[in-house]
């Protein structure tokens, strides 16, 4: 690649890429640089944070393991330790992803946040237009390429839902990618909004550390067991799948669920009347995977509440008029895509910020557009998109390649170009 000034400040360049621009340095950008690595095709990986896998490193829990075993979170050509436990921590995951990036010579361009990308139909060509986060200089840079991979995933920011008068409540409130451990909480009476997996091991950790949490559950939602017969459970309905439909997969798990733990309904937890693996496929709704949270619920050391009304100085009502007295707020509410803030097209991803063509076919657009990590289906979803694209393009970057080889004379193939 190579770079020139857009004006007179040296702060603003425009920079041709002789290869595509990955934006985003998480497992599933990472999987696309190496697959690019290995077939040789020269590429720039944009990252916003100071580091890969950000959210990974920074906004999750210490007591966080991978709710999968080890062999469906693994990266392409590069398997998971076998050193390592079937479900490993947050720690081995982030060691496991370090050595991925130093195994294949991954290098993204840190601190560099893509404020738009756009596709210059006069010229065939993209336009990611980056700013600099580092340092108080800040610094302009607009990359042309012809292939853009957007990998920024499913989880790029936060959800913050708008709740009457949570700013009035005076006590700590923090969005759950900021929570790291219950032992801050001791003691304390915490309300947990929020009841997918995040909000049950939050609910969970803040027990272990003796807080007392209330969790807002105002939706149905699936609990799974995380292991049937020994067998993990996701493992367990991928066997399946290969000989039943879901929707007799679905019933299986539940009858199953329901013999090992049991009616839930009487805590508070009651199920859609969609099975968990249609739900997944059709709405990208995960279902909990129970590591000991229910335990927690049966005791009650986890209280269940239902709906919050609005919230006042310390207090909390609820839907059915209850008020509790609370002394903090963890917002186990999820996270949302953040494509359609920085990526000007409409026809390949939808509103929502997910490629409008559903799995397994959301991972190429048109001119050159592709996706990587939004097919709902976690770290095994993202190692497939990394390995169609980075063989896609290479296969167009070889032909182009050779094309221009054979344009180009012999008595100037000699001459060195940068």
């Amino acid at each position: 690649m190579f770079s020139f000034s857009l004006s007179d400040q040296p702060a603003a360049r425009c920079v041709w890429v002789n290869g595509p621009v990955i934006v985003g340095a998480g497992p599933s950008g990472l999987g696309v640089a190496a697959g690019l690595k290995e077939e040789g095709v020269p590429h720039v990986q944009l990252e916003r944070a100071d580091c890969i896998a950000s959210l990974w490193q920074n906004h999750t829990y210490d007591r966080l393991k991978l709710h999968l075993p080890k062999q469906f979170c693994q990266l392409p050509k590069f398997p998971c330790p076998q050193h390592y436990p079937e479900y490993p921590t947050k720690k081995q995951f982030i060691d496991y992803l370090e050595s991925y990036a130093k195994h294949f010579n991954i290098n993204p361009q840190f601190n560099e946040s893509v404020e738009s990308a756009k596709y210059d139909d006069a010229c065939h060509l993209w336009r990611v237009k980056t700013v600099s986060t580092s340092g108080s200089t800040r610094c302009e840079v607009e990359y042309i390429c012809q292939w853009l991979v957007v990998a920024t995933g499913e989880n790029a920011e936060r959800v913050m839902p708008e709740i009457e008068g949570l700013k009035n409540f005076g006590g700590e409130v923090i969005h759950a990618c900021d929570y790291k451990s219950g032992e801050n909480f001791r003691g304390k009476k915490v309300l947990v909004v929020g009841c997918g997996n995040s909000g049950m091991e939050v609910s969970l950790d803040l027990c272990n550390h003796h807080a007392k949490p209330s969790m807002v559950v105002r939706s149905s939602v699936h609990v799974l067991p995380r292991e049937i017969f020994g067998k993990s459970s996701f493992e367990l309905a991928i066997f399946m799948l290969k000989w039943l439909p879901v929707w007799l997969v679905d019933k299986i798990l539940l009858f199953l669920a329901w013999m090992i733990l049991g009616n839930m309904e009487k805590y508070g937890l009651k199920r859609p009347s969609v099975g968990p693996l249609e739900m997944k496929n059709t709405q990208g709704k995960t279902p909990v995977l129970d590591i000991g949270a229910l335990e927690k619920i049966r005791s009650r050391e986890i209280s269940v509440v239902h709906g919050i009304k609005r919230f006042s100085c310390g207090m909390v009502e609820l839907v059915n008029g209850e008020k509790l007295e609370i002394d903090s707020v963890v917002l186990a509410t999820g996270y949302r895509s953040n494509v359609p803030y920085w990526l000007q097209e409409t026809e390949f991803f939808s509103k929502n910020g997910f490629p409008k063509t559903p799995f397994p076919n959301g991972w190429k657009g048109k001119a050159g557009l592709y996706a990587a990590g939004f097919t709902r289906k976690g770290l095994s979803g993202a190692s497939a998109d990394a390995l169609r694209i980075s063989q896609d393009i290479a296969k167009v970057w070889k032909e182009d390649l050779k094309q221009k080889k054979q344009k180009v004379p012999t008595h100037r193939r000699c001459i060195s170009t940068f």
